[in-house]
């Protein structure tokens, strides 16, 4: 699979080519004969295999899409749980109000410190947008090189373990207590470190689920190697069909 993903190009025109050299073959028969109806038969059996796969491509397009999406949105809840944990830091934290305040400027630090501290996390974002599994085709995305260093990128993308994140909770007893106090004292402040909360739940699940996205689509990138094997098949078929054409030409002519 490795050879045919990396020779894309090559094994095109090299089918491509063994194709016309077959045809011109067949030139040496005349229109209408055995050769060229089975020269037919076989364009139409495998341009109906190409339009198959065609469309098992598009069903893996869609899901590809949906990495697509699931990339932004895991962009977005990072930039939204950043930007309140910053605003929260710098309206309450400096100095904080009371000890309730300072327990959950602690727990919002902690939170900061564990998505910013795991740099794990926004090089898996970078990747999975740089190399999204449906960029098969390296004749259209690059050189051999660009090709290498996508799969070093995906790999590291494989590497990423979110599990990190989920041993950390936003309201574990103690925050759950000065989220109560303050909600009698300033409630204000137990709003925004409630929305912190979410934001940083929110970022959990939608990275867990870019994950899971992510690992579906490695599981079926051989459908990207089908289609480059049908793409081969029907480079190799196409004079076939324009032979005949051709010849049915050259015969109307007479």
């Amino acid at each position: 699979m490795d050879f045919i993903a990396a020779n894309q190009l090559l094994l095109l025109i090299l089918f491509f080519l063994a194709g016309s050299s077959a045809t011109l073959v067949l030139f040496r028969r005349p229109a209408g004969s055995r050769t060229w109806k089975i020269a037919d038969l076989v364009w139409v059996l495998l341009g109906g295999f190409g339009a198959l796969v065609a469309v098992v491509s598009g069903i893996y397009t869609a899901d590809n899409s949906r990495l697509e999406r699931q990339i932004d949105i895991a962009y977005a809840a990072t930039a939204a749980f950043d930007r309140d944990a910053a605003r929260f830091r710098l309206r309450f934290c400096d100095p904080a109000y009371d000890p309730d305040t300072a327990v959950l400027c602690e727990k919002v630090e902690f939170l900061s410190a564990s998505t910013a501290g795991n740099a794990e996390l926004p090089l898996f974002l970078a990747v999975t947008d740089e190399v999204a599994p449906l960029q098969g085709l390296s004749f259209l995305f690059g050189s051999r090189k660009d090709t290498d260093e996508r799969q070093e990128m995906a790999a590291a993308a494989d590497a990423f373990d979110p599990a990190p994140f989920l041993v950390f909770t936003s309201l574990d007893a103690p925050t759950q207590a000065a989220v109560d106090n303050m909600r009698r004292k300033v409630p204000a402040i137990a709003g925004d470190y409630l929305i912190i909360a979410r934001g940083y739940d929110d970022l959990i699940e939608h990275v867990g689920n870019l994950k899971a996205e992510w690992e579906y689509l490695q599981a079926n990138a051989h459908i990207l190697v089908l289609q480059i094997i049908a793409l081969c098949l029907v480079s190799f078929a196409a004079p076939f069909r324009l032979g005949k054409s051709l010849v049915e030409l050259r015969r109307a002519r007479r």
